[in-house]
C-alpha cells in the first residue's frame, strides 16, 4: 500500500507543479451584496494545456466562471465552462474579461481579509488559494480602484 501511494505521489506532482496562480484577489462587498468578482493570473509551465473548470469557496453557495462580452454595444457577463490555459502560457482573469463569479455570497467580504479558494483543473485537478480582498472598486490586486493613487 504504501509502494502504492508514493508511486501515485509521483505521477500526480508533475501535473500540480505545472500550474501556477499569482496576485489571486476579490473585491471586497457593500453591505446586502450577494456577488463577488474573483480574479487573478494562471500560468502553466507544462507541454500540455490545462483548461480551468470550477471552483468552490465557503463564502458562496457556487462559484462560476464569467466572461465580460460586447454585445449590441453593451457590455454583459456570459457564464462559461471553463477557461482555457495554453502550455508553457498564462491566462489572465481580470475586471472586464475573464473572472469568477462568486454567487450568493453568505456574509460580506471585507477589504484586508483572506479568502479560501479551491480551483479546479482538468489536468492539474484541485489547487487551493487564499485570495487577498482589494477594496469595492478595485481595479488590481493592489486593491486600488480606479483613480486612486498606489
Amino acid at each position: 500500500m504504501k509502494r502504492l501511494f508514493c508511486l501515485l505521489a509521483l505521477v500526480a506532482s508533475p501535473a500540480l507543479a505545472q500550474v501556477g496562480i499569482d496576485q489571486p484577489w476579490i473585491r471586497a462587498t457593500p453591505p446586502g451584496a450577494k456577488v463577488a468578482g474573483g480574479f487573478m493570473t494562471i500560468t502553466n509551465k507544462g507541454s500540455a494545456a490545462d483548461r480551468l473548470v470550477g471552483a468552490t469557496s465557503p463564502v458562496a453557495e457556487r462559484v462560476e466562471l464569467h466572461l465580460s462580452v460586447h454585445e449590441g454595444g453593451m457590455m454583459k457577463m456570459q457564464q462559461v465552462q471553463g477557461f482555457d490555459v495554453p502550455a508553457n502560457g498564462q491566462f489572465v482573469l481580470k475586471p472586464g474579461g475573464g473572472h469568477m463569479m462568486f454567487v450568493n455570497i453568505k456574509r460580506p467580504i471585507k477589504q484586508g481579509e483572506k479568502i479560501p479558494v479551491t480551483l479546479k483543473f482538468e489536468n492539474a485537478g484541485e489547487v487551493k488559494v487564499d485570495y487577498a480582498v482589494g477594496g469595492v472598486g478595485a481595479m488590481g490586486a493592489d486593491g486600488h480602484g480606479p483613480g486612486m493613487k498606489h
